[in-house]
């Protein structure tokens, strides 16, 4: 469990709830997770292969980095927390395309937290009229009328040895538009069955990018090939733009606190925030963060 990320002006009485729901965030966590601190230690199995972030002192296998036990068969490691993003085949990603993408070979560079930049073949798009096709020369050539610098896309990474590439594998990855990209430390978002979320009641998409970018916007219809591509489009309404920031303010809490995020927890703290009538710009505040905290605690209990 991490301290505040922010600096909050905590009032005793807000003090004292918050450090005894810590405490038992603490209590409850040392016997349910995998998780460890420098020097502790992991495993005496003298036929564990001793991987980064261990050291073998005194017969006994230890941490050298805060982080989360790994074990790959008879391999062993620390996950740093605070480390970049290690992508893994099939992570579902979200990213921003810089400014010096290559189109004249055909590909985009995207921004995605990690050591290395994602490479998105245009060959591997959907294109905007949804319709699956080879691409041709002139695809090329139009290459801005798809994607272009500082665009939000969501992709699943395919290869990562050598250049870490990107594909669409369905209709829901692709360029997104019409909501919020906020980032969070990589390790709060696990990796589970799906990354995407389509919250009917608000009609909101949310995307838990693997690499810590995650996606909040207004719900994105399947786009009908026969559809006049050049309509305009209506603006996003004013209902809908309140709860995109109210969920974003909910996952900004939860960073700052350290919690995983899934689509639960999210939701979870965007009730708490609506049954105290906690006002939107009022979630970012000290007494938001104690109640996130002391209902985390009571949930794990």
């Amino acid at each position: 469990m991490r301290k505040l990320q922010v600096e909050l002006p905590l009032n005793q009485t807000q003090k004292v709830r918050f450090e005894r729901s810590i405490e038992r965030l603490q209590l409850l966590s040392s016997t349910t997770n995998n998780s460890v601190i420098v020097a502790d230690s992991i495993n005496e199995d003298a036929y564990l292969l001793k991987g980064h972030g261990t050291s073998e002192v005194d017969g006994e296998l230890l941490a050298t980095v805060c982080g989360v036990v790994v074990h790959v068969d008879k391999l062993v490691y620390v996950r740093n927390l605070r480390a970049k993003y290690k992508p893994e085949v099939n992570d579902v990603v979200v990213g921003r395309v810089i400014e010096d993408f290559e189109v004249s070979q055909s590909y985009w560079r995207v921004e995605l937290n990690s050591t290395q930049y994602g490479v998105l073949k245009l060959s591997s798009t959907n294109m905007p009229d949804a319709v699956q096709k080879r691409k041709r020369f002139v695809d090329e050539l139009n290459m801005r009328d798809i994607i272009v610098e500082d665009d939000v896309v969501c992709w699943a990474v395919i290869h990562r040895d050598g250049r870490l590439e990107l594909k669409a594998l369905s209709h829901k990855y692709g360029k997104l538009d019409n909501g919020e990209l906020l980032k969070v430390d990589p390790y709060l978002v696990k990796k589970t069955m799906s990354h995407f979320h389509y919250l009917e009641s608000l009609g909101i998409d949310l995307i838990l990018g693997r690499n810590g970018f995650i996606w909040i916007g207004e719900h994105s219809q399947v786009k009908d090939p026969n559809q006049n591509i050049g309509k305009e489009k209506s603006y996003t309404p004013l209902e809908t733009r309140q709860s995109i920031l109210r969920i974003g303010n909910a996952i900004r809490v939860l960073s700052n606190l350290g919690f995983t995020m899934t689509l639960e927890v999210v939701m979870e703290t965007v009730n708490l925030s609506n049954t105290e009538n906690i006002d939107v710009h009022d979630m970012l505040g000290s007494e938001f963060h104690v109640l996130v905290t002391e209902n985390e605690a009571e949930r794990r209990r």
